[in-house]
């Protein structure tokens, strides 16, 4: 009855949603009405990166709907768990990144984003990458480096240009005309792409001499995924707007950009109200987000993710799997065709030992593999046979 009903009274993205009910959620496992268990090997896409309902999260969500929930719109009433989870952001992230302005999801955090390198620069060019995702709205749309999912949508915003990910020679695309450089620090719905080193050492030093703003993506990276609490950490360089969302929240709806105060105070006037978000901020989100992280740093979370990486490269061994591409628990299995991929999640949901995998939206002939931070040695060699039962 609840699949039908879903069909018939929630919108729908596509013409095959998977439908799969689930009753319950925990630790790194989802559960049927019946009580099957899968293991989720994509974190809700990289939002539960401390699992499903952890204690600490539960606990604070409790605790903050005690006290108020949404008061005002952001930004009038001090509120002690934005304050607080502000604070903490800030004191794990460079010095230069001391302003926080929340918002509801990664789309909003680029949306914002995007205004602020337009207000602060005067300028009205942006530039982002082939193949890029940041979100589905109107201006993030506009960034999206896939024309596929664009052109029922035209027109977008103007101005917009498009660089390769991760080839120097076109960063001379970027002039004193280009408000900003928009990229993922690893492309994600490309199907995981990491970038040379030298590649955002010359991407930065490009933006610094034109005075271009180069925003980061962490959206899908951030908060441990990669081996390091932020990605950009892994290439030596500093964004001037950071962008997160997804695993901020420990399964609660909340994203962010952050920048200098300096740069972020061009908000604040002509016109006043230079962005304006109703439940941006919302005091049990962030108290969620700020739970969220206390626990990625109290239980060290990210300490193991490179030998859980290597892991996985160990095991995901076949004829039919081309690459493992990606960096910690942010992997790509690369096969020859969608067919494979869509076989594979098929059997994977059904088989012995039930997993959720999915693939990408600009890569379907890789396999995405993204579990919480959580996921055990045991439950990784058990994933792995699982798929690779599927392959044969």
């Amino acid at each position: 009855m609840n699949r039908q009903l879903f069909l018939l009274n929630n919108a729908q993205t596509s013409s095959s949603p998977r439908l799969l009910e689930i009753d319950r959620a925990e630790g790194n496992y989802l559960y049927d009405p019946q009580g099957k268990a899968y293991l989720d090997l994509v974190s809700g896409f990289a939002v539960s990166n401390i699992g499903h309902r952890h204690p600490k999260v539960v606990n604070a969500i409790k605790d903050q709907a005690d006290k108020y929930m949404h008061l005002t719109v952001y930004g009038e009433f001090v509120q002690s768990p934005q304050v607080r989870f502000a604070q903490k952001l800030v004191s794990v992230l460079p010095g230069a990144l001391n302003s926080v302005y929340f918002v509801n999801s990664g789309a909003e955090a680029t949306e914002g984003a995007l205004k602020l390198a337009k207000r602060y620069t005067g300028r009205g060019g942006i530039i982002s990458c082939h193949h890029a995702y940041h979100g589905s709205t109107q201006g993030a749309l506009s960034v999206m480096g896939n024309s596929y999912y664009k052109d029922a949508y035209r027109p977008l915003l103007p101005g917009i240009g498009f660089i390769t990910f991760n080839e120097i020679a076109d960063l001379e695309h970027i002039t004193q005309e280009t408000a900003c450089v928009i990229i993922e620090t690893i492309q994600g719905e490309a199907g995981i792409r990491v970038p040379d080193k030298a590649y955002f050492s010359a991407l930065r030093k490009r933006c610094d001499e034109t005075g271009t703003l180069l925003i980061m993506d962490e959206i899908q990276t951030g908060f441990g995924r990669t081996g390091k609490l932020f990605a950009f950490e892994h290439f030596g360089i500093v964004p001037d707007i950071l962008l997160l969302a997804k695993g901020m929240g420990g399964g609660m709806p909340i994203g962010a950009f952050v920048a200098s105060r300096e740069k972020m105070d061009v908000l604040k006037d002509n016109p006043i109200l230079g962005h304006i978000t109703t439940f941006g901020g919302h005091p049990v989100c962030c108290a969620a987000g700020l739970a969220s992280l206390e626990a990625i740093l109290e239980e060290d979370l990210v300490k193991d993710v490179d030998k859980k990486e290597a892991l996985f490269r160990e095991l995901l061994v076949h004829p039919a799997i081309r690459k493992v591409r990606g960096m910690g628990l942010m992997l790509a299995v690369q096969v020859d065709a969608f067919q494979q991929v869509e076989r594979i999640s098929k059997q994977c949901l059904e088989g012995a030992y039930p997993l959720i995998i999915d693939w990408f939206l600009h890569c379907e002939t890789a396999l995405r593999i993204a579990p919480p931070l959580t996921i055990t040695e045991s439950e990784i060699r058990m994933a792995c046979n699982a798929i690779l039962a599927a392959l044969d």
